[in-house]
């Protein structure tokens, strides 16, 4: 979930609402602490929108590529960024400009669910190019998501689908480490395969860490919201 109200905002929307909402006054101040961890344990995942006026800067590295990208988010509905791009399948490099709309966006006391959509295109051709769709929905105790990306290239047009569910061992609270256990498919059309590995994600307040193994190879995600 995102930064949209602080939490004095947040305390009085809920406070004019309880009535409205018929939720027991003593027990609103639970019913805010639940929702502002929800809240800040969700701050930085790896969702491709920060909160109004955010920026992002993450890193990734697989068998296929490795990048480097920063986004910034004018509004929380979407964000701009620009990605630095090391194609180890074909041997190139390039930089691309990406922007991410959230589509839809569904919260409830215990859960949130996202629908974005994506688009990027490469300086170095017009002709490179991919859009999108990806999606997630969590709760403190799960979370799935999936993403299914359409990519035209000069070399070979092709399609990335990716699937992750997972679990968390334990409930943290507020600045404590967050730890989920999680499994990802993943197919490169190029290959023409599904890759199902597990790996682990680790967050902080603004960081977060990804780290898995696939057939000897390192799947590695950093990310830092600031």
């Amino acid at each position: 979930m995102q930064r949209l109200l602080h939490i004095s905002d947040l305390i009085t929307l809920i406070d004019n609402n309880t009535n409205k909402a018929n939720i027991p006054h003593m027990g609103i101040y639970k019913f805010i602490g639940l929702l502002v961890t929800l809240m800040t344990a969700s701050i930085v995942e790896a969702r491709p929108i920060s909160w109004t006026g955010g920026s992002t800067i993450m890193y990734k590295s697989n068998s296929m590529m490795s990048s480097y990208y920063y986004h910034y988010s004018p509004s929380f509905k979407y964000s701009v960024g620009a990605e630095y791009i090391n194609d180890r399948y074909y041997n190139d490099q390039y930089i691309s400009i990406r922007s991410t709309y959230l589509l839809d966006r569904k919260n409830t006391k215990a859960s949130q669910r996202n629908l974005y959509l994506t688009a990027s295109i490469s300086t170095k051709s017009d002709n490179d190019l991919y859009y999108g769709v990806h999606g997630d929905w969590e709760t403190r105790r799960y979370f799935t998501s999936f993403s299914i990306l359409d990519k035209r290239a000069s070399q070979k047009d092709y399609t990335e689908n990716e699937f992750q569910i997972g679990i968390a061992p334990y409930l943290g609270e507020y600045n404590q480490l967050h730890t989920w256990i999680m499994l990802k498919s993943k197919e490169d059309t190029r290959d023409d395969k599904w890759k199902t590995y597990p790996f682990i994600k680790l967050f902080k307040g603004d960081f977060l860490l990804e780290v898995g193994s696939k057939e000897s190879h390192w799947d590695l995600h950093f990310m830092k919201r600031f």
